[in-house]
């Protein structure tokens, strides 16, 4: 059972099956608060997510598709090398489909080099058949050996023996090399298209549904900068004197407000069978990289590079005769590489999470699953981090393009033959979540110019913001397939006896699949904040609270002008 609660303790925990949400509130708030209880579905104990034993991980070494090697480190503890994987890459298909992926790379809007990709496989194609040659002339060349053989018979082969092992010494090293570069240039290929994206830029995008109508007021409406200033509920100028520009303090209302938004996104996700997790938010770069992200170039916490040095040098970096660091300028055009950026830790191999699908994408990587487990449904709550290169103007001012905020995401893993329905799944849920709310929005079949790298199809939900004149984009749902699980290493084994077994595979064992993968925001918190702010304010300065937010707000029903100070 979920228990949704608040005390005046602070901090978020789980206590066994009970997720206790913690914040502190006026007494007066306190003694109206309900408790919240939701079902759960129960945990399977194959997929334990605080423990294994060694047996499960060595399956999991074992069954890994995508193959890492330690990086050295030095005395002082730096990372010296980074760490290598090896996505799961069909390069026969993408050979055999030269046409197809041409022109998905350029629908997509995709930097991708396919003929390098079809070169660097053609020739290792070639030297893997030398390296192959030479392993079995060296095998006969041992064999001639065995046995009584003249000394000068013997000493000739010891000789043919010899050149041979260096000579395949050196073509195994350049084998290694070119396997490398293969795989980088492969990787950068986007994931195939769903046959029915509309082709072109984001305008071209195709409205799918159309919710409720925008509310007409009869007073001169605000933004939810102006709101905020008037109720007091975030400080930007704080902010940007300890952090920077693009960082926030939340106040007073807007406080309870984000933990009510979190609190209810999770419970009402929760009832369709997800189930709740909070993730790490310092992850590995190559987890970044297999969930189709790229950390290119020198990213750290203070100066941002990023895709091919797409950043200008310096452009977020802090200075003395600049005490704030300015918006970075940024010539991004691959936008199917690239969703946003993220921030990298110096002299590390690790990031801050830009979204908790990264995160919950790594929670089974090396794994082979059971298909009667699938699927396996998450809802995630995390912090994000995103330098948001190149985002400035009004229409991305205050709280709706920010550097750090919450956010509650939606993730599933299934077989390949249901990510189309779970696909649909997540968006109903999303549109069922806003439309409770009494918020005006759209959903999209997006373009495919918009979409990133990972995804097949991808929905957007855009919201009316009053305030800012416009839809803004508030949520997405993005079917990946198996784009991410060959990268990440997931795998299921289907139940059926009857399916026919791989050649030299066991008799008992039915082979292994690529588990589909799918994610979608239940509720981005700060742009869920700009658009209750706007939606919901009154002549009188006022803030109306959605009625399905008030139960986890101690029954705070409105948002009221705080008392002038005399």
């Amino acid at each position: 059972m979920l228990l949704i609660t608040s005390v005046c303790s602070g901090g978020m925990a789980f206590h066994g099956l009970s997720f206790v949400h913690s914040i502190c509130r006026p007494p007066s708030l306190l003694t109206s608060i309900k408790a919240l209880t939701v079902a759960f579905p129960t945990i399977n104990p194959r997929h334990r997510l605080l423990r294994r034993s060694p047996f499960d991980s060595a399956i999991r070494a074992l069954a890994s598709a995508a193959v890492s090697t330690a990086s050295p480190v030095s005395q002082e503890g730096k990372v010296s090398a980074k760490a290598q994987w090896k996505a799961a890459i069909d390069f026969k298909w993408i050979r055999d489909n030269k046409d197809v992926i041409a022109a998905n790379i350029m629908n997509r809007n995709s930097n991708a080099n396919l003929n390098v990709v079809l070169d660097l496989y053609e020739k290792f194609l070639n030297l893997q058949k030398e390296v192959e040659r030479l392993r079995a002339e060296r095998n006969i060349v041992a064999e001639k050996m065995r046995g009584k053989i003249e000394a000068s018979v013997r000493q000739a082969l010891v000789q043919e023996g010899k050149n041979l092992k260096e000579k395949l010494a050196s073509l195994e090293e350049d084998l290694v090399h070119l396997t490398d570069q293969l795989q980088q240039e492969a990787q950068c290929i986007p994931n195939i298209t769903h046959p029915n994206v509309p082709i072109g830029g984001e305008e071209s995008s195709v409205i799918r549904k159309m919710v409720g109508s925008p509310r007409e007021f009869t007073f001169n409406i605000k933004d939810h900068l102006e709101l905020g200033k008037e109720l007091d509920l975030f400080d930007f100028d704080a902010a940007a004197e300890v952090s920077g520009s693009k960082f926030y303090y939340l106040k007073n209302e807007a406080v309870l407000l984000e933990m009510a938004l979190i609190n209810w996104a999770i419970a009402e996700v929760s009832k369709q069978g997800f189930k709740p997790l909070i993730t790490p938010e310092i992850v590995r770069s190559s987890v970044v990289e297999k969930c189709g992200f790229q950390p290119r170039g020198q990213n750290t916490q203070i100066g941002v590079r990023t895709l091919h040095e797409a950043i200008q040098p310096g452009a977020f970096a802090i200075s003395e005769k600049s005490p704030r660091p300015a918006e970075p300028k940024s010539n991004i055009t691959d936008t199917s590489m690239l969703s946003f950026m993220v921030y990298s830790i110096e002299n590390s191999d690790h990031c801050l999470i830009g979204t908790a699908e990264i995160p919950v994408g790594g929670i089974h990587m090396d794994s082979i699953l059971l298909e009667a487990d699938l699927p396996l449904k998450y809802v995630a709550y995390s912090h994000c981090f995103r330098t948001e290169a190149g985002a400035a103007g009004t229409a991305s001012r205050g709280l709706y393009r920010v550097h750090q905020f919450s956010k509650v995401e939606m993730f599933i893993f299934c077989r390949p033959e249901d990510s189309n329905l779970y696909h649909e799944e997540l968006i109903a849920i999303e549109e069922e979540l806003f439309s409770s709310l009494g918020l005006h929005f759209k959903t999209l079949d997006m373009a495919t110019g918009d979409l990133g790298a990972p995804a097949y199809r991808k929905f957007d939900v855009e919201a009316w913001m009053p305030g800012l004149g416009r839809f803004g984009e508030i949520s997405s749902a993005s079917n990946c397939t198996d784009y991410q699980s060959r990268r990440l290493g997931i795998r299921f084994r289907p139940s059926d006896a009857s399916t026919i077994l791989k050649k030299g595979k066991s008799g008992n064992q039915t082979p292994t699949q690529f588990v589909h993968t799918l994610n979608a925001t239940a509720c981005a918190i700060p742009r869920m904040i700009v658009c209750l702010l706007e939606n919901f304010q009154e002549e009188d300065g006022s803030v109306v609270i959605p009625e399905p937010l008030r139960p986890y707000m101690g029954g705070l029903s409105v948002i009221s002008p705080k008392a002038k100070r005399i």
